[in-house]
């Protein structure tokens, strides 16, 4: 018998009991979509329960996920998370609930592709990998925003996994062994972002085991579509830098200061909208080529106020157990 064919016996023999755990705030509007996506997972049905956990919504997120679950073939269980206004505390009580060995992860604005699940699962057969990350990509979106936010990959695994500290998935898209978070404990509940970097880095760095990334287990998401979403969500990616440099004491990122962005507004201004106006006149060029200098400086001053302004909470220390 060849390799080839002995590792495709190998992994198609391999179907562990799965625990998809996926905390919502205010989702309703997400749901259908949602559900219309676990449906179309080719992960056989039973092996995998749905953890669906509300964190105390002020919409119908938590009436829809009981009717849901009475209603679909999938194995949906909803949960609630009221005590602590948190993903991860939300993401706490779907692990303790969990019956899986593999707690998989994602989003309720995310849209799972119909191969994610048996992709993600796939790398566990190996017994030393302990996290798997799959891919991010964008839905397809139109405005100026989400055209230049898809150009930058900006949601693509490939920045985390190659942090020069260590190597981490996001949440939308991430699966962890239950015996390693037995070991390295959950997340911190307590913390409002920089969670997904904090656990697979605690988890690598006890030596519990190795993270590998799943490139065939995709997950699509939606880019901003405002500047004032654009700007909170890179605010949120200088808080995170922030927290994990108070936690680990990592390297904080380059502030961009005034006087960097006015001279590179200026060169832009003088060189690079002439230029590319010529460009786009000819057929070559876009209006998110016109504008992405000041759209990237943009995102650069508010990562800088997000990590300026932040101040790690003191409870954030706090790590729970399974």
């Amino acid at each position: 018998m060849n390799d080839n064919l002995v590792n495709t016996v190998t992994t198609d023999a391999f179907l562990p009991k799965v625990s998809v755990v996926i905390p919502i705030y205010n989702g309703a509007a997400d749901l259908p979509e949602l559900i219309d996506c676990l449906l179309a997972q080719t992960y056989p049905k039973q092996q995998v329960e749905y953890l669906l956990v509300d964190n105390n919504s002020s919409d119908r997120t938590y009436v829809l996920l009981q009717q849901t679950a009475e209603s679909s073939p999938l194995l949906i269980r909803p949960l609630s998370e009221k005590q602590i206004q948190s993903s991860y505390a939300a993401r706490n009580t779907g692990i303790r609930a969990a019956s899986g060995e593999i707690i998989a992860f994602t989003d309720a604005d995310c849209r799972p592709q119909p191969e994610w699940l048996h992709a993600l699962i796939v790398p566990f057969v190996n017994d030393d990998v302990a996290i798997v990350a799959g891919e991010i990509t964008a839905l397809p979106g139109q405005s100026l925003l989400e055209v230049f936010a898809e150009r930058q990959e900006t949601l693509s695994q490939k920045h985390t996994l190659a942090h020069k500290f260590c190597p981490y998935g996001q949440t939308a898209n991430l699966a962890i062994r239950r015996q390693a978070l037995e070991k390295a404990g959950l997340f911190r509940p307590y913390l409002t972002t920089g969670g997904d970097a904090d656990i697979c880095w605690r988890i690598q760095r006890e030596n519990i085991g190795r993270l590998e990334f799943a490139s065939g287990a995709i997950v699509q998401h939606r880019h901003r579509t405002t500047l004032r979403e654009l700007q909170s969500q890179w605010r949120r990616y200088g808080r995170s830098n922030r927290y994990l440099h108070e936690l680990y004491g990592i390297e904080l990122m380059r502030d961009i200061t005034l006087k960097e962005c006015s001279y590179r507004l200026a060169r832009w201004l003088l060189k690079e909208l002439p230029r590319d106006s010529f460009k786009a006149l000819a057929g070559k060029a876009s209006l998110v080529d016109l504008l992405n200098t000041p759209i990237g400086l943009f995102t650069a001053r508010a990562r800088t106020a997000g990590q300026r302004e932040a101040k790690l909470p003191k409870k954030a220390t706090i790590i729970e157990n399974i």
